[in-house]
C-alpha cells in the first residue's frame, strides 16, 4: 500500500483573515487576480533570468521565458503557468501560507483604515496571490525548484483554514496555477474575456504572454521609447504595472542621456505615501536593469534613502550584466547613477513647483517628510532641497505654505536670521509666550509641526 504523503497545514491567523476578507469581500472587479497570478509569474521568470546569468546547473534548463496561459470552459478552469525559478517545499509554505513573505497584516490594518477592500489595497500589500480565492473554488499550484535535486511539488486548497502540499510527478521548473473556477466566475474560462483583461493589465510584461498558444504581448520596454511615443494613458498603466497601485501617479520623470552614462529611467511619484499609514519604512521602489535585463528590484544604495518612495525603472548599458546585488551597494558607478536621477528629480520638483504650486503643495502634504530627510542627510543636494521646503507662518492662513526664499525677501531690514517655532498645532504656537515676542517687534515666524523640522533648521 502507497504511503500517504500528503502533509496539511494551516494558514497562519493573519493569512486566514486576508482570505476571509477577500472571499467575501463585495469587490467587483474579479479579473485583477489575473493580472496578479501573470505579475508574480513575471517576477518568477525575472529572477531566474538573473540567476542564469552566473549559474548554469539549473533544472529544465532549456525551457523557454514565457508565461502560458490556458483557458478550459468546459472544465470551467484557468491555468497560468511560468517556467522560472520555482519553490521548494519550505518556499510554498513561507510564499502561500505565512505572513514572512506578503504584506498581510499591512493589509489588514489598511482594511480596517479604510473600512473596506479597495482595488489599490489587494496589490498594493503583497497579498496579490489570495486574490485568485475571489474566483476559485479550488486552486491547485504544481512547482518545480531550479534546484537539480529539487522535487516536483502540489500545493492545493480551497482558501479555508488549510492547504495541502504532496509530491507530484511530472512537474517542470517553475510554477502552474490551476484555478478551478466558482459558478459566477465561469467568465474567466472564456479566452476573449481573458485577452481582454490581459490587454489591460499585462501589456508590459517583458516576457511572452501566450494565450492557448498564441502571443497576446508586445514586448518594448515603454522606458526605452522616446516622451514623443508614451500617450499618458500608456504611462499610467505602466506605472500601475510597475507599482502595484491602481491610481494615477503625482509626477513622473522620464529622460535618457547618454554622457557620461547611458541612462534610460522612468520615475513616478505615487498618488499617495503608505509610511503616512504607519506601516514602517519603505523598500526601495526602483527596479535597475541593464539592456532591459533586471538586476534588482529593490536596488540598495542605487539612489539616495530618501528618495525610497519613487516607483520604476532606470535601465543602463554600463552597469556589468553579472554585477551581483552585495557589490551594487558598494558601486561607485551606481552612486554616478543614483547621482544622475537624484539630479534631474529635484529639478523636476523645482520647475512643478512653480509651474503649478498647488499641485506641488499636495505632493509636500504626503512627500514633504522625503525632502526634509534629504536636507538633514544628503550633504550634495541639501541646498538645492532647501529650496523645495514649505512651511506655515505667522504671515500665512493656516494651511498656506511659504517658501524659505519667500520669506527671506520679507524680512526686516537689519534681520539677518530665519525665526521659527516648533509645536504639534498652529493653536499651540500661538497662544504660546514665545510668539507674543515675535509679534510685538513685528517679526514673521515658521511654524514647525515636525519633530525632524528642527534638525533641518539647524
Amino acid at each position: 500500500m502507497a504511503q500517504n504523503t500528503t502533509k496539511k497545514h494551516e494558514f497562519q491567523a493573519e493569512v486566514k483573515q486576508v482570505l476571509d476578507i477577500v472571499i467575501h469581500s463585495l469587490y467587483t472587479d474579479r479579473e485583477v487576480f489575473i493580472r496578479e497570478l501573470v505579475s508574480n509569474a513575471s517576477d518568477a521568470l525575472e529572477k531566474l533570468r538573473y540567476i542564469q546569468l552566473t549559474e548554469k546547473d539549473i533544472y529544465d534548463e532549456n525551457l523557454p521565458l514565457e508565461i502560458n496561459i490556458r483557458t478550459d470552459s468546459e472544465e470551467s478552469s484557468i491555468t497560468i503557468e511560468d517556467h522560472g525559478i520555482g519553490m521548494s517545499e519550505e518556499e510554498l509554505v513561507e510564499n502561500l501560507g505565512t505572513i514572512a513573505r506578503s504584506g498581510s497584516k499591512a493589509f489588514l490594518k489598511a482594511v480596517a483604515e479604510s473600512g473596506g477592500v479597495s482595488e489599490n489595497l489587494i496589490g498594493q500589500f503583497g497579498v496579490g496571490f489570495y486574490s485568485v480565492f475571489m474566483v476559485a473554488d479550488t486552486v491547485e499550484v504544481y512547482t518545480h525548484s531550479r534546484e537539480k535535486e529539487g522535487k516536483g511539488l502540489l500545493w492545493k486548497s480551497d482558501g479555508g483554514g488549510e492547504y495541502e502540499i504532496e509530491p507530484a510527478e511530472g512537474v517542470r521548473r517553475g510554477t502552474k496555477i490551476v484555478v478551478r473556477l466558482k459558478e459566477d466566475a465561469k467568465e474567466f474560462s472564456d479566452p476573449g474575456r481573458v485577452n481582454e483583461v490581459l490587454t489591460h493589465y499585462s501589456g508590459f510584461v517583458l516576457f511572452p504572454i501566450m494565450l492557448n498558444g498564441e502571443q497576446v504581448n508586445k514586448i518594448r520596454p515603454i522606458w526605452m521609447r522616446s516622451k514623443g511615443e508614451v500617450s499618458d494613458e500608456e504611462y499610467n498603466e505602466f506605472y500601475k504595472f510597475q507599482a502595484d497601485a491602481f491610481d494615477d501617479p503625482l509626477y513622473r520623470l522620464h529622460f535618457s542621456s547618454e554622457a557620461p552614462l547611458e541612462i534610460n529611467a522612468l520615475v513616478f511619484v505615487p498618488a499617495e505615501n503608505p509610511e503616512r499609514w504607519g506601516f514602517g519604512k519603505s523598500d526601495p521602489g526602483v527596479s535597475l536593469y541593464c539592456k532591459k535585463i533586471l538586476i534588482d528590484t529593490k536596488p540598495e544604495g542605487l539612489l539616495p534613502d530618501w528618495l525610497r518612495f519613487l516607483k520604476g525603472v532606470v535601465d543602463s548599458a554600463d552597469i556589468p550584466l553579472n554585477i551581483s546585488r552585495e557589490t551594487m551597494q558598494d558601486s561607485a558607478l551606481a552612486k554616478k547613477i543614483g547621482q544622475v536621477i537624484t539630479g534631474r528629480f529635484i529639478k523636476m520638483l523645482e520647475d512643478e513647483s512653480k509651474k503649478d504650486p498647488a499641485k506641488y503643495g499636495e505632493f509636500y502634504k504626503r512627500f514633504g517628510i522625503y525632502i526634509k530627510e534629504g536636507v538633514v542627510s544628503d550633504m550634495k543636494n541639501s541646498g538645492q532641497l532647501a529650496r523645495l521646503l514649505r512651511y506655515e507662518s505667522s504671515s500665512t492662513e493656516k494651511g498656506g505654505l511659504t517658501t524659505l526664499e519667500d520669506y527671506v525677501s520679507r524680512m526686516k531690514e537689519g534681520q539677518s536670521e530665519i525665526y521659527y517655532l516648533y509645536s504639534p498645532t498652529r493653536e499651540l504656537l500661538e497662544s504660546g509666550p514665545h510668539m507674543e515676542a515675535f509679534r510685538a517687534r513685528g517679526l514673521e515666524v515658521l511654524y514647525l509641526y515636525e519633530p525632524v523640522d528642527e534638525f533641518v533648521m539647524t
